[in-house]
């Protein structure tokens, strides 16, 4: 009896060997390449196993016939497989695909910078744009520090890629902004109306930019407000230059916020200290302030409404350059102001709307007055050229008035489509000379746009744009597509192409509306390689010109215009930041090399602009000691000296180049630098920061280009009202430790 027991226990697990089935194989992605640690397993059963680091997997089963083999990883759509287990081995082969996910997708970066609070890393936040030395938080100031941008100093806007400063426009929540800048001043750059700190998000589009939005030839700065704040606080601010005081409110449900703001510019005590090369008659002054209120929906959504307004006035006198004794006095008193109206909402099903409305509206009064060295107003009867550009008047009004629609749905995975449409009504009337110049416009713009992700490592962006000038009478179709492609760990390659149109400026509408839309074809390449703490990225690109502006002499101080105008850009931007070689320590550095050529405007023929250097480069660096509360942020800048020219009339009643050179070399070594006292105090009620910043530290004589008298015979260089700008200030914060805005969280 012993022995029969003993066989019947040792023949028990052959027997189940031999009436099992081996299953075994390997899993590989669509790539062929192997996954570690995927699950299989015979569905309804206990039977499977894993991966090993090679892909590969083996089990025993002793399940009969047919069964559902499953495949599931993370980050993969799970496999079922049906088998047929009859005792003889299986071997197999599994294909995952992997699942489309937002995170792991890869993004389109060609033409775009994106920067904020998104859930990729960023290339600038707001906070960045605040604490880089020389921005003194303006915006344009911090991206002038990317490539593709020129070191432009004597007028205001983003030069980007060849453009001109008119042709990058700047939206809110998805509308345009008609007057981002303030009002201008004769070669002085006005800096920018807008807090970085009113934006969660900033995408800087140096070319092929979204179907969603249209009228910038070159550039698209796309800001995104911030919906709620974290909590309800007080805030106030005082310099040598400003003073402020400002609150906003959440509510105790926190499903809904309001805020106000005023601000008063005074720069009298400054001019005294730090002597100007203008000579101002008018103390430069300004009143601003905003209100707004934010509230979340039943479904998720939110709306938000922002209003500024802003009044200044100055005048200052420079040295007539048309003669030894006498001066040019230039005044101006601006009103801007500005709304903004949006709505974003889940309307279910997958599918999201977004609405948003605009009004503004900018009323400059500008006097220009020739003097005696009395200041005294001197007249010049007969004299056209003194008359039409010395003595004169202007009182201007500019309203724009816009609604616009963007629907989006959901297809297949995270492929979407979006579509919708915009209207603009917009109003100019310029008074000058007596002359009343007067333009009317209904804008309408029709677009549509997919993102197609074919994989995690494949994706592309169609869209097509129509847009149709009531002013102009005039409509066209702009087509944009747009390709990236995941060649590794973090990398990408991308390549975009577009079509973008914009209306010719209204100075030049003034005097002939039967010309047309601009027209710039752009074409980029871009490979990036970006986790959070390094980002490489190297793009080229290439821009046609088609249908600029030219602008050929007439008689009585006149001109024609028309669309003959054309031109290209070329060149390479180069862009390095890295967080995490040096610890505490954060730089980025940039490069661009530009080509470009233009035949447009008063051009004799195809010149290199005098707004664009050849080589621009920019070093940023910044680090916060915790151990004394304290950061200190430098930039340096260097750009190549960039072309001037003297046009003038001919015998012939044709332009030509009178004279011509290069300015010198841009070089700017600008520091900042915070103290924040309140770091480390638990307790603390008040939250403080002192700030302190200097431009040009080294005092570089700049040249932005030259000036000329009318006969050509006396040119002066254009240059800053002084060689260096000094601020300090103290930012004091109740209710929200504002001190750690201080610190780049990603350090």
């Amino acid at each position: 009896m012993r022995t029969l027991i003993l066989l019947i226990i040792i023949s028990l697990p052959v027997n189940l060997l031999i009436s099992q089935t081996r299953v075994s194989g390997r899993v590989i992605d669509n790539k062929g390449k192997p996954i570690a640690g995927a699950s299989l397993s015979l569905k309804q059963t206990y039977d499977g196993t894993v991966t090993d680091s090679t892909g590969k997997f083996s089990f025993r089963s002793t399940e009969k016939g047919k069964q559902v083999l499953v495949a599931s990883n993370i980050g993969y759509n799970p496999v079922e497989q049906l088998i047929d287990l009859q005792n003889t081995p299986l071997d197999m082969e599994i294909v995952l695909k992997e699942k489309l996910d937002e995170l792991r997708a890869v993004m389109v970066t060609a033409g775009s910078f994106a920067a904020g609070d998104s859930k990729r890393a960023a290339v600038m936040s707001s906070l960045d744009i605040a604490t880089t030395a020389g921005s003194n938080a303006d915006i344009t100031a911090a991206l002038k520090t990317l490539p593709g941008t020129q070191q432009v100093g004597e007028q205001e806007g983003l030069f980007v890629r060849g453009g001109a400063g008119y042709e990058t426009k700047q939206f809110i929540d998805g509308t345009l902004v008609n007057n981002p800048y303030f009002s201008s001043v004769p070669d002085i750059a006005s800096r920018g109306r807008f807090s970085p700190f009113l934006f969660k998000g900033t995408v800087f589009t140096t070319g092929g930019y979204s179907a969603l939005y249209g009228q910038a030839l070159s550039s698209a700065l796309l800001l995104e407000s911030i919906d709620l704040p974290g909590k309800s606080e007080v805030n106030a601010s005082i310099s040598p230059l400003f003073l402020g005081l400002g609150t906003q409110q959440l509510a105790k449900n926190k499903k809904s916020s309001w805020g106000v703001n005023y601000g008063y510019v005074n720069v009298g005590v400054y001019f005294k200290l730090v002597k100007q090369t203008p000579d101002y008659f008018k103390t430069p002054q300004f009143h601003n302030g905003d209100v707004n209120f934010r509230f979340k929906t039943k479904k998720g959504g939110i709306v938000k409404f922002y209003s500024t307004f802003a009044n200044g006035n100055l005048g200052l006198r420079r040295p007539d350059i048309d003669s030894l004794n006498l001066k040019d006095a230039f005044s101006l008193t601006n009103y801007n102001w500005y709304n903004n109206l949006s709505w974003r909402e889940n309307l279910g099903k997958e599918w999201k709307m977004n609405l948003g409305a605009g009004y503004s509206t900018n009323k400059d009064n500008i006097s220009q007055q020739v003097q005696d060295q009395s200041n005294q107003p001197k007249h010049f009867p007969g004299n056209m050229y003194y008359m039409q550009n010395k003595n004169f008047d202007l009182q201007r009004r500019q309203d724009l008035s816009q609604v616009k629609a963007v629907f989006e749905k959901k297809i297949i995975g995270i492929s979407a489509i979006r579509f919708g449409g915009e209207f603009w009504h917009s109003y100019d009337k310029t008074v000058i000379h007596d002359s009343l110049y007067k333009l009317i416009d209904n804008y309408t713009a029709l677009f549509a746009e997919s993102d197609v992700f074919l994989t995690n490592d494949l994706a592309a962006k169609l869209g097509v744009r129509f847009e149709y000038s009531a002013l102009l009478n005039k409509s066209d179709i702009a087509p944009r597509l747009s390709l990236a492609y995941k060649t590794g760990k973090d990398a990408q390659v991308s390549l975009a192409y577009g079509i973008f149109y914009q209306k010719p400026e209204n100075s030049q509408l003034y005097y002939s509306t039967a010309i047309g839309m601009t027209k710039a074809s752009h074409y980029i390449i871009n490979y990036q390689k970006m986790n959070h703490d390094r980002i490489f990225r190297v793009e080229a690109y290439y821009k046609k010109y088609d249908d600029l502006i030219k602008i050929f002499p007439a008689a009585n101080f006149t001109a024609i215009y028309n669309n003959s105008g054309n031109g290209d850009a070329k060149g390479i931007d180069v862009f390095w930041r890295d967080k995490k070689s040096i610890k505490n320590f954060d730089y980025w550095v940039s490069y661009s090399y530009i080509d470009t050529r233009r035949d447009y405007l008063n051009y004799p023929g195809k010149l290199q602009p005098n707004f664009v250097a050849n080589h621009t480069a920019s070093v940023v660096m910044k680090r916060f000691y915790t151990q004394i509360k304290s950061g200190f942020n430098f930039t340096y800048t260097y750009a190549t000296g960039r072309p001037y020219y003297n046009l003038m009339v001919n015998n012939n009643n044709k332009y030509i180049i009178a004279d011509q050179g290069k300015t010198k070399s841009f070089n700017s070594l600008n520091f900042s630098a915070e103290y924040v006292p309140s770091i480390g105090k638990q307790n603390a009620k008040t939250f403080i920061v002192l700030f302190a910043s200097m431009t040009n530290v080294l005092g570089a004589n700049q040249v932005f280009g030259y000036n000329y008298s009318y006969n050509g015979m006396y040119k002066e260089p254009v240059t800053p009202p002084s060689k260096r700008f000094y601020f300090i200030g103290c930012f004091l914060s109740w209710g929200v430790d504002r001190s750690q805005d201080a610190i780049n969280n990603n350090l």
